[in-house]
């Protein structure tokens, strides 16, 4: 791991200078017309209003928008991490804890000047970046209001946390915009994504993903001060009796980096839909929160195999 205290510079600002941001804007907007910016290639016209497996058309939809000291340390230091929650997800997970936001939509429709302002108002507050939460399904409309940002003094880290259900062709259009990916794994088998998360295909996706985070930002760099600056964070949250084949996760985790940082988090706990889906003899432990013991087992399991970052962070 490098720790070091950079004069930090994010790419983005050399792609804006270049102009190429904006190009890459007007491509992206483009694939709203017949949608294909996840693996769902729903194909939907967004500009007309038609409305695909996100939900969302042509605005992007805020819930909120505030500094966040919940998030990891890496990310939180002392300023927090400048969180904007989108409305609407491309997964539909049954134990959603923020089902409000993703199944319901709870939010308001944003134009770019908006979603700008909001970027610039975290920064001044001392926030150490810009924590997209859920941006999968509205990266147009980030970029247009990163465009109009930075002009105006945008100079922090980016942070992508997504839910990992990610294309590899729109991960493209990202590569020196986004200095931070953090997206969640959430399983190491389709089944379970399938039923669970109505997720086609996703450790294929979800996998191949990750690798191409990797390959843009590396491992996480941190400063002095222990604050995370560029490089790939992952999460994966423990699901009780092992429903999420965590084991298969830190497997590819273990492959892609020895050095990868992983959050292996044990806050589940049965909401939304997640009780009904217990009354399957298959998913039973969705009732309840995973036991102690089987998170200790997933951290001892993920370190065993040589992840020198992996823990509850």
């Amino acid at each position: 791991m490098e720790k070091r205290n950079p004069r930090f510079e994010p790419s983005y600002l050399h792609l804006f200078q270049e102009g190429e941001l904006q190009r890459r804007i007007s491509r992206l907007k483009e694939l709203l017309e017949s949608c294909v910016l996840c693996p769902h290639r729903c194909g939907v016209n967004r500009k007309r209003g038609e409305l695909g497996r996100c939900r969302t058309g042509v605005r992007a939809v805020v819930s909120s928008a505030s500094p966040h000291f919940g998030e990891e340390r890496v990310l939180v230091g002392r300023g927090g991490s400048g969180t904007i929650f989108f409305a609407h997800c491309n997964l539909a997970c049954v134990y959603c804890q923020n089902y409000e936001l993703s199944h319901l939509g709870v939010g308001r429709e944003v134009e770019a000047e908006e979603l700008a302002r909001m970027m610039l108002g975290l920064q001044y507050q001392g926030c150490h970046n810009i924590n997209f939460v859920t941006p999968t399904h509205v990266i147009p409309q980030i970029l247009e209001g990163l465009v109009l940002a930075i002009p105006l003094g945008l100079r922090i880290p980016l942070v992508y946390n997504s839910g990992g259900y990610d294309s590899v062709e729109t991960l493209a259009f990202l590569e020196d915009v986004f200095d931070i990916y953090m997206p969640d794994i959430k399983y190491g088998r389709d089944q379970e994504a399938l039923e669970l998360s109505g997720a086609t295909e996703y450790t294929k996706h979800a996998f191949q993903a990750v690798q191409e985070m990797y390959r843009q930002v590396g491992d996480l760099r941190l400063t002095e001060q222990g604050i995370a600056y560029r490089g790939l964070l992952i999460r994966h949250l423990v699901l009780p009796d092992g429903i999420a084949h965590s084991d298969v996760v830190m497997d590819f985790l273990s492959r892609l980096s020895k050095d990868t940082w992983v959050n292996i988090m044990a806050q589940y706990h049965p909401c939304f839909q997640a009780r009904s889906a217990a009354k399957n003899a298959q998913y039973r432990g969705l009732g309840r929160r995973p036991t102690l013991e089987e998170v200790d087992r997933i951290v001892a399991y993920a370190r065993s195999i040589g992840l020198r970052n992996a823990g509850t962070l």
